[in-house]
């Protein structure tokens, strides 16, 4: 397992569910709980990243360093899905 599948199951424990969509070579945040990410200007013109596919042959994806900036997104969008149940 990378440290990508090992983030995602992380989150999944305490209910949050990701969704992630690659363009090589980087992947992007592209829903947290059902709710879409918005484009934010953030390592990418296509969307969040928060991962990268590696350069060589042999290693392994790996996660953005910023991972305050990454939860602060995943914090954004999942509160969302609280605000919609409400209304």
């Amino acid at each position: 397992m990378n440290e990508i599948e090992i983030f995602i199951n992380r989150l999944k424990k305490i209910g949050i569910e990701l969704e992630l969509v690659g363009n090589i070579p980087w992947i992007y945040l592209n829903k947290v709980n059902g709710n879409k990410i918005q484009p934010e200007d953030y390592n990418a013109n296509h969307g969040y990243t928060v991962a990268w596919y590696p350069v060589r042959l042999g290693e392994k994806p790996h996660l953005d360093r910023d991972l305050k900036r990454t939860f602060e997104v995943i914090r954004k969008y999942k509160a969302e899905t609280f605000n919609t149940k409400e209304k």
